[in-house]
């Protein structure tokens, strides 16, 4: 998931340095999405083994 965040950033940074305003936008905005995706999906694979050990 972070690699996919990273690929759409990557793509975003070369189409504004080439001008492409639109591709860039859209590309920033799936990079932040998968980001915070795979921020949700590390803090819980942080926080469940932890809820399992208890029972």
């Amino acid at each position: 998931m972070l690699n996919w965040a990273v690929t759409f950033f990557i793509i975003a940074i070369v189409a504004a340095v080439l001008g492409f305003g639109g591709i860039a936008g859209a590309a920033t905005e799936f990079a932040k999405i998968l980001f915070l995706v795979f921020l949700v999906l590390f803090v819980i694979s942080l926080i469940v083994p932890r809820f399992r050990n208890r029972m």
